[in-house]
């Protein structure tokens, strides 16, 4: 038995770790020079120093390689949790952002543990959308400041379009090396080479000069702490774990294989546990750095442990350059991220796709926008579908019926699904009034689902018999049956009353 484990284990290693080493190796280098100017950036919308998202960027990525269900997935600083934070470090400061990091990764481990990870398939496709529609316009919102107001001059709108045209001409040219990474360099070159005075990173903050060290918040253990940071932790929980479930998605539709999403719920707490130990802000998967890795041969988790060790190595021995990008390079870079992230398609489809999916995307886009709340425009937009799908549901009911040739006995037929929806009409489906001896309610290929449903049966049945009439119900399926027999009143006595009381 030991040397199957070990054989076994051997195998798990190879399959997941060794089985693509050189496409791993480059493509996470690839990565890491991707990952610089946006890590800086998203400390920049957080309000909190660069070394924060940096610091985030590697330890997120290093442990999600080793503890996410997802390999091949990157993950690290997200414009999506630096959204959330600006509230919390402009009342509060970085040390309660850190201990909410770690009350971040508590409430997901918890959430892998109970399994929560199944339930992202009751998130519709038109709530992702919106999800990620509201996150583009977010980000786009938040650069604003940079280019307007005390810093709009006219240099800055000229180092903001020469980076655009970089970042979406250099593709036409070549694809082996990053755009982004160029019009960062090449800005940085050549704001350094004519001494142009221009907001750069080392404005924003110092970057880090050294390895992170382990370092617990100094922030009092107590209950008066525990309430200024829980309602950021949740949402950040929250929303990390819903871009995380989605990037997983599109990971698993690239390269044909599946995760396992309750694992990646316990590997993204366990980053962000990490990541607060040592200074680092929440994070979550990247939609953009994951398509990267992937297109650029990453498949296994090499990539990402790459990617982070790679990142953390170039701003520690390089921080000096690092500090001299100017802001509208990386506002252009963050432009590109707003822009590829909106799904424009979904514009053109507003008049074709359905009514309901339309207004549940616009809907859950509305919502993120004007509350900053991805958390809660996702909740809007599943309360939505889940309305609409229940309407839609409860018209698929159909009552017909058939009178004997004495005309005393009549029998129903229900086809449908009878609920909270669809229990009005099953219950207008009869006609009270006829003098019958005999109604018999054939429900064999109907189904009853809840107590609104029980309770529209016992509206009916109760009907009949004031009416004079005897009612037969047959064709209860097993859980119908159960249902009613636990829940219905009418072979009760007293029923009249008690449906009354009701």
């Amino acid at each position: 038995m030991p040397a199957f484990s070990a054989r076994s284990f051997q195998q798990t290693v190879r399959k997941t770790w060794f089985f693509n080493v050189r496409g791993d190796v480059l493509a996470g280098l690839v990565v890491a020079l991707a990952l610089i100017p946006e890590a800086i950036a998203f400390s920049v919308i957080a309000g909190v120093d660069p070394q924060v998202g940096l610091y985030a960027a590697f330890s997120i990525s290093l442990l999600t390689a080793f503890f996410g269900g997802r390999p091949g997935m990157i993950s690290g600083a997200t414009g999506a949790m630096a959204l959330l934070m600006v509230t919390l470090v402009r009342e509060h400061g970085l040390e309660y952002l850190l201990a909410a990091t770690l009350l971040t990764g508590v409430l997901q481990v918890l959430a892998g543990v109970f399994r929560l990870g199944g339930l992202m398939r009751f998130v519709s496709r038109s709530v992702v959308t919106g999800f990620v529609n509201a996150l583009a316009i977010l980000i786009f919102l938040a650069q604003l400041p940079e280019i307007t107001g005390e810093n709009f001059r006219l240099l800055v709108l000229v180092i903001l379009a020469a980076g655009l045209v970089i970042i979406y001409g250099l593709p036409r040219i070549t694809k082996s090396i990053p755009s982004p990474l160029v019009c960062i360099v090449a800005l940085t070159a050549v704001a350094m080479f004519l001494g142009l005075d221009v907001r750069v990173v080392g404005d924003m903050g110092a970057l880090p000069d050294s390895l992170p060290i382990f370092l617990w918040p100094d922030v009092p253990l107590n209950l008066e702490t525990l309430a200024i940071i829980l309602p950021y932790a949740v949402p950040l929980a929250v929303v990390g774990l819903l871009e995380s479930m989605m990037t997983a998605t599109i990971v698993d539709d690239l390269t044909d294989t599946r995760s396992d999403r309750n694992r990646e719920c316990v590997g993204q707490g366990v980053a962000n546990l990490g990541a607060g130990l040592v200074g680092g802000m929440a994070g979550c998967a990247m939609i953009g750095q994951s398509v990267i890795n992937v297109k650029s041969g990453g498949r296994g988790r090499l990539s990402s442990l790459v990617a982070g060790v790679v990142l953390l190595l170039l701003v520690v021995f390089l921080g000096e350059w690092v500090a001299q990008i100017p802001m509208a390079a990386l506002v252009a870079v963050m432009f590109m991220v707003s822009i590829g992230t909106f799904s424009w398609a979904s514009l053109r489809d507003l008049r074709t796709n359905p009514a309901s999916s339309s207004v549940v995307m616009v809907a859950t886009v509305v919502v993120v926008v004007f509350t900053h709340n991805l958390a809660l425009g996702v909740l809007v937009g599943v309360l939505l579908s889940a309305l609409f799908f229940a309407r839609k549901v409860g018209q698929f009911l159909v009552i017909r019926s058939e009178i004997s040739p004495d005309g005393q006995h009549r029998t129903y037929q229900v086809s449908g699904q009878v609920f909270f929806s669809s229990a009005d009409a099953f219950v207008a489906g009869f006609d009270f009034g006829e003098a019958l001896d005999l109604v018999t309610i054939d429900v064999s290929r109907a189904h009853f689902w809840d107590l609104t449903a029980v309770g529209a049966l016992d509206k009916a049945v109760i009907r009949f018999r004031r009416e004079g009439a005897r009612v037969e119900l047959r064709g209860l399926n097993e859980a119908s049956a159960t249902m009613v027999d636990r829940f219905a009143i009418h072979d009760k006595p007293d029923a009249a009353d008690r449906l009354m009381a009701h």
